[in-house]
């Protein structure tokens, strides 16, 4: 009974004490701003990326388009090494897979096989940039990994908090038959 008196008294000046008021509410609240901001910055860079992916591969299958990669013997490796070349080092070229492949028609694609992993079978992708005339379908597949958990944002389309970006470009070669001969 005798510490009511300065127990009581040190919980009185303490309820009064508002000098750590704002450090406990920025505690409370640092933690869910922090959350969202790395969400909006993961989704502004996973979009980012993708329109990286997009132009690279429009810059470099327009190589193909006007036959320099025809002409020059291009192979695989190169072309793709060219995409990644055009993306500002936003991708790592050891994990993107480039599909090219001539069509009968423009409405004549099919979709790749996909592996266990969710990305698209190695196996499946070709590089057949064609002859003058040909249509050619020109794929690239990227495997994004996420760092901020979705946060019910849904960016996740392949198993282990992973995106899939692609990006697809469909045309007919020019006639570039003269610098072949």
């Amino acid at each position: 009974m005798k510490f009511q008196g300065p127990v009581r008294r040190l919980a009185t000046r303490m309820a009064r004490d508002r000098k750590g008021a704002t450090a406990v509410e920025f505690s409370l609240v640092a933690l869910p701003f922090l959350a969202l901001l790395g969400a909006i910055m993961e989704t502004a860079l996973v979009f980012f990326a993708g329109m990286m992916m997009e132009h690279a591969l429009g810059q470099s299958a327009r190589e193909i388009r006007t036959g320099q990669i025809q002409v020059a013997g291009g192979s695989p490796e190169a072309f793709r090494t060219a995409v990644c070349g055009r993306t500002a080092g936003m991708i790592d070229c050891n994990r993107l897979r480039i599909d090219v492949r001539t069509l009968d028609s423009f409405g004549g694609v099919t979709e790749l096989p996909v592996g266990d992993d969710g990305m698209v079978d190695v196996g499946s992708v070709g590089f057949l940039p064609g002859t003058p005339g040909d249509i050619v379908l020109v794929r690239a597949f990227y495997d994004w990994p996420l760092v901020v958990p979705n946060l019910g944002l849904g960016l996740a389309n392949l198993e282990g908090n992973r995106r899939l970006l692609t990006a697809t470009i469909a045309f007919r070669n020019e006639p570039f038959q003269e610098a072949l001969q």
